[in-house]
């Protein structure tokens, strides 16, 4: 069966479609009844079924595959690699589990794991759901601030820490911000579980409160923990997603329905079978982490590399060599981590055996044309963009390539995946849009399985943040998109990213990509700032190639020409800035709020994400000195 055919069954049958999907996962009790949607926007998937999700990411594969590599977990920091089989996976979360219950973790308490990616960090994620507890994984090296805001809406029993994490050759230390963060939570757990890596030999420790990892694991080394079997709908972890503001927003997974839907998703979506390796290169702090790096691959019986390090570290060629090495069928990155591969020399791309590698997956933000031609010419690989948010769990739109692979368009995430009925309508009327007319993308109730099921501790702020905006019951997700007369889905970036210029609506994505066409141009970010007499207009931080020696500002007034060539004078930039570097977070997405606070010298907010604090200084003495075209701004 087709795309077409089965997307069609996924929404108009969701019921038999689904309870299909269930079959691809172990349950103890199977459901007995597959969708109960009486209280919308809430649905509840496999109700009444038992099920577990370690049991099925790991225990499962042991007869079949417990010699296979599970995870291959990968620091090009400290130069430790750990190849771990499925069968040594069981035994590590087994021992880990039991550290769990010894300290008095059990079903439906919170852990809060606070750490880099290390395989520690997998065996916690597992070891909490072999017990029926619910974790919530923080971004290693969050602020002190930000983590007790999590703590204290989490209420955890325990949190669980490394030592250090490095990051480009710098020790970053975790457990001062830990401690730091535990001193200002109104809700700070019993214990501090710390996984020593050597890296923080001066660590402080705080007597009847700290717990060293590595005697209990030694201890629990041969231990076995039953699993719990958890009703389908009841919680497996929570995430909460970045650059929120206030109280954080804790997104709620559930069991059943997020095991069946990667399972889904790792053969229909990215084209893997038991057995076979991806490379993923997000952080386990991320939604992506979590799916990608853990559960989806295990789930599937696969192998997951988990790599901690820089992608240009120790050079630009890593993500490729351990392609070849471990002869990874797929790889998930960002559009961000390949244009910071694109600063380099492509000749990297060509020095390793890529042969078994087929697809490329981008995702996290729009992928704009410069770097998909920069990508597939470089690796002659089928590089396929997908969309998806944190409270989806998995990609909402994809062209599906282990179904039924359509022709690429770069630029679009492709088409709607199982379960999801999208529309594109207008902000004010609700009106669907025709092709090729802006409007906000929208998900026809109900969510399909692996969804968020709710905010955590707050179903009212779950109607209102996505469901609230239009008369229609809908599922905002809060992003412009266009559709074309082929059905492609084009995302131009988030409905508050728009620029208003004298009536004109501008997606940033749109200048972005203009400037992007220039040969020199590395990386760029556009903002709206205010302006007296438009309202709004836009600035342009961009950065350049390695080995552009032009003149910035000739550079900058080509960027200028090239908005105004393509998307006309209402387009033109005001003022354009070539930097050095532009700020993003960790994760690799680009702080634009920053960039718009300093140029119009306001509070940038929360910046505890902020991979490079030096970025943001140059771009402020960069504002400070004038743009490179344009006018300067009072």
């Amino acid at each position: 069966m087709g795309y077409e055919a089965s997307w069609r069954r996924s929404v108009d049958e969701p019921e038999a479609f689904w309870g299909e999907q269930a079959r691809l996962i172990d349950w103890q009790t199977p459901p007995q009844r597959i969708l109960d949607q009486s209280n919308p926007p809430f649905r509840r998937w496999f109700v009444g079924g038992t099920t577990n999700l370690c049991h099925n990411a790991v225990d499962r594969h042991l007869d079949a595959r417990g010699d296979q590599l599970a995870i291959v977990a990968v620091s090009t920091e400290t130069g430790i690699t750990r190849e771990i089989s499925y069968r040594e996976l069981h035994r590590e979360v087994n021992a880990f589990a039991a550290i769990l219950v010894e300290l008095g973790v059990g079903k439906g308490d919170r852990v809060v794991i606070y750490m880099p990616n290390i395989a520690e960090a997998v065996f916690a994620m597992l070891a909490c759901a072999r017990i029926g507890a619910i974790h919530s994984v923080v971004f290693g090296g969050f602020a002190a601030h930000n983590l007790a805001l999590r703590i204290d809406d989490a209420e955890p029993k325990l949190l669980v820490c490394a030592d250090a994490g490095m990051r480009g050759g710098k020790i970053i230390p975790y457990k001062p911000l830990v401690d730091a963060a535990l001193r200002e939570a109104k809700a700070p757990p019993e214990h501090v579980l710390v996984v020593r890596r050597g890296l923080d030999p001066g660590m402080a420790w705080v007597m009847d409160r700290d717990v060293d990892h590595a005697p209990l694991r030694e201890k629990h080394l041969d231990a076995e923990v039953p699993v719990e079997w958890l009703e389908s709908n009841e919680p497996s972890y929570l995430l909460y997603t970045s650059g929120t503001t206030g109280r954080p927003k804790g997104v709620q997974r559930d069991v059943g329905g997020y095991a069946v839907a990667l399972a889904v998703s790792m053969t229909a979506i990215f084209d893997l079978q038991p057995g076979q390796t991806i490379l993923c290169t997000s952080d386990v702090g991320w939604a992506v982490g979590h799916s990608y790096n853990v559960y989806g691959p295990l789930i599937g019986g696969c192998t997951a590399i988990v790599y901690e390090g820089l992608p240009t570290g120790p050079d630009p060629g890593i993500w490729w060599r351990l392609c070849e090495k471990y002869k990874a069928r797929t790889m998930f990155s960002s559009p961000t981590g390949i244009r910071v591969l694109k600063k380099q020399d492509a000749a990297w791309l060509g020095k390793y055996d890529l042969s078994s590698l087929k697809w490329i997956f981008l995702a996290g933000e729009p992928l704009d044309q410069p770097t998909y031609d920069w990508l597939t010419t470089g690796t002659g690989k089928t590089v396929v963009d997908n969309y998806w948010q944190t409270e989806t769990g998995w990609p909402a739109l994809s062209l599906m390539p282990g179904l039924d692979l359509k022709p690429v368009k770069p630029g679009s995430p492709g088409f709607p995946t199982f379960g999801y009925r999208m529309r594109v309508i207008d902000e004010a009327t609700g009106e669907e849009k025709p092709a090729g007319e802006k409007g906000v993308l929208v998900i026809e109730p109900p969510l399909p399985p692996g969804c968020l099921t709710t905010i955590w501790h707050d179903d009212e702020r779950y109607r209102r943040s996505y469901f609230g905006h239009f008369k229609e019951l809908l599922y905002s997700s809060l992003d412009w998109a266009v559709r074309d007369a082929d059905g492609y889905f084009f995302i131009l970036g988030r409905t508050d990213d728009v620029i208003n210029v004298a009536g004109h609506r501008l997606g940033t994505r749109e200048i972005e990509e203009s400037v992007a066409t220039l040969g020199a141009v590395a990386e760029v970010a556009v903002v709206g700032i205010a302006d007296e007499l438009k309202g709004q207009v836009p600035a342009v931080f961009a950065t350049l190639k390695q080995g552009v020696t032009d003149d910035p500002r000739d550079v900058a007034q080509a960027m200028e020409r090239r908005v105004v060539e393509l998307l006309g004078g209402v387009a033109r930039p005001a003022c354009v800035y070539v930097v050095g570097a532009l700020p993003k977070t960790r994760s690799g997405k680009l702080l634009r709020r920053a960039l718009q606070a300093l140029m119009q010298d306001t509070d940038p907010g929360d910046l505890s994400t902020l991979d490079d604090p030096g970025a943001l200084e140059e771009i402020r003495q960069a504002i400070a000195r004038g743009p490179h075209c344009g006018q300067k701004r009072a």
